[in-house]
């Protein structure tokens, strides 16, 4: 039951993310995407950026540490990012899929968009369930 709660924050931080970012969009592969495609696009979305950032980011995270200690912290919004353009990449060969157009400023955004997002959300759930 907590997979599938975090599963949908996650999924409510993509659509926000989406929402504000103009350089992030989801897209289909048949040309239109209707409400019932963009939900199941982001649950799909979701479910792979968990297991990105649940096998991928504890390697690159311990390899980074050097640089992140050095830029006191910084560093992991770069990592943040770049799990996200991962995930971003694996679910473009699904039907339904998140495009961002540049890597840099769009993506670094996005993650901070979808991070502070879950973070308050989290934070909203945890005080309701207490």
């Amino acid at each position: 039951m907590n997979y599938l709660l975090r599963t949908l924050v996650t999924a409510a931080s993509f659509w926000v993310a989406l929402w504000i970012l103009p350089g992030m969009d989801i897209t289909s592969d048949s040309g239109g995407v209707s409400t019932v495609e963009t939900v199941l696009g982001l649950l799909i979305v979701s479910v792979v950026f968990g297991l990105v950032n649940a096998i991928v980011r504890p390697i690159v995270s311990l390899l980074s540490l050097p640089v992140t200690c050095l830029t006191l912290g910084l560093f992991t919004l770069i990592i943040n990012a770049a799990m996200l353009w991962l995930t971003v990449w694996i679910t473009s060969f699904l039907p339904v899929h998140v495009v961002i157009d540049s890597f840099f400023w769009t993506t670094i955004l996005a993650a901070l968009i979808i991070a502070v997002v879950s973070a308050i959300v989290n934070r909203l759930i945890g005080s309701v369930t207490d």
